[in-house]
This record gives C-alpha cells, structure tokens and sequence, in this order.
C-alpha cells in the first residue's frame, strides 16, 4: 500500500489495539487508538479518519454500535469494519444496516485483517470515484416533482430543497437514470456500498435501510410511498 491511510483503532482490549496497530502500521497506515466507545467520540469529534477499526463491545456507557452511529453521521464516507468476539447474526446485520463495510470475527491473522482492510478501502475508492464521475454529467434529473442537479449535488422537491447524505444521493440519482427498469438489489447495494454480494438476502437487507431513510427524505408519506417503489421479489422503481 503506497498511500497513507489515517486510522482508528476502537477497542477496550489492549492487546487486540496493539496488534491491529502493529499490523497496520507495518502496512502504511497513522494509526490512533481509543480504549473505549467516550474515548473515541472524543476523537472523532474534530478528526476525520479514512479507517475506523471498532469493537463492537465496549466497555463503559458507550458501546460499538453508538461509536458507528456517530461516524455515520459525522464522517459517512469513513470506511467502518467491526471487530468483535461476540458474533451473533442478529449484531451482525444491525451492523450492516448502519453502514458497516465489513464484519470481522476475533481472533484473526494479521493476513486476514489486511485482507479485509484492503478491500474496504478499495471498494470505497471505486465509489468515491464513480461519485466524482457523476457529479460531473450536466444532465439535469427531472422526474415528476422531483428534480436533481448532479453537477451541484442538490435535490429539489415541488421547488424545495431537500438534504440527502451522499449514499441516499447515489441511490436517487441510480434510481431515477433507471426510471425505465426495476433495478434489483444487488445492483443498488452495489451503488451505496461499492461492491456486488452474491447473496440476494444479504443484498435485500443492506439496501431497505438505505431506501427507508430514502423514502423518508423525499416522499410526502413515506409509509405510502410514491416515488421509491418496492417490486416484490424483483428491486425496486422510481415512480413518477
């Protein structure tokens, strides 16, 4: 690895914190460390991180999954993978449902952590690029009352303005270019996430997240939607 990565390290125990550190320091990486889950809000307060490495069981008041929770919201395009010793499948697609980009089991080689952090940062690099690829096509959206402006990053709803993060921007704009097709759901997973699960109920549960929060955002009831159709058991439309 070439570049230099700036990572985080959120883990209660110390050992697990200098191994990750010892290995991916060796790989390139800056590496900071949290021992807890308030440690580590504390850091992500004011620095952005292109890696967060989490524990999903921390100790003290805050635990893995509000760490994530605050990442999400305040670095989204930071790549995000889970640590912890306590798979369940239950933790695992709460995970994946708040934006986690892989899912590791402890213990694990140096290898396979290297492995997995490697094609993390790969996938987020393909979709950052085909973000910037994107926001450069100067083809005006319209579609109903819905109106997007690739190049300006902006939504427009009956002529009002509606924020969207970046991966519920992508979502629309696939959407919308597609307007003529249902798209299936690994097609969108691949969208939001960058990369193509093989597994259509892993696809289904990643990408409901990303079209709820969605609906919520540009559907007068999102409870009856109009804009963001559900085919079932084919993907999903853009209706107008």
């Amino acid at each position: 690895m070439t570049e230099q990565i700036d990572t985080l390290i959120v883990d209660d125990e110390a050992g697990i914190r200098f191994f990750i550190k010892e290995t991916l320091q060796r790989a390139g990486h800056t590496i900071t460390t949290a021992a807890d889950g308030e440690e580590a809000l504390d850091i992500l307060r004011d620095h952005r991180f292109d890696l967060i490495m989490l524990d999903l069981k921390l100790g003290g008041r805050v635990d893995g999954l509000k760490v994530l929770e605050a990442v999400r919201w305040r670095w989204p395009d930071a790549v995000v993978i889970i640590l912890t010793a306590h798979g369940s499948l239950e933790s695992a697609m709460r995970a994946i449902r708040d934006g986690v980009d892989r899912y590791l089991l402890k213990p694990l080689t140096p290898r396979e952590l290297r492995e997995a952090v490697n094609e993390a940062l790969e996938e987020q690099r393909a979709l950052l690029q085909r973000t910037r690829e994107q926001a450069e096509e100067p083809t005006l959206l319209i579609r109903g009352p819905i109106e997007v402006d690739p190049q300006k990053h902006e939504v427009l709803r009956d002529g009002t303005q509606i924020e969207l993060t970046p991966s519920e921007f992508d979502l629309l704009v696939h959407l919308m270019r597609n307007a003529h097709r249902v798209v299936p759901p690994q097609e969108l997973v691949e969208v939001v996430r960058g990369y193509h699960p093989d597994d259509l109920y892993e696809a289904r549960s990643i990408i409901k997240w990303y079209i709820h929060r969605l609906r919520q955002s540009i559907e007068p009831e999102p409870s009856h939607p109009r804009f963001i159709i559900n085919v079932r058991g084919v993907g999903y439309r853009f209706g107008e």
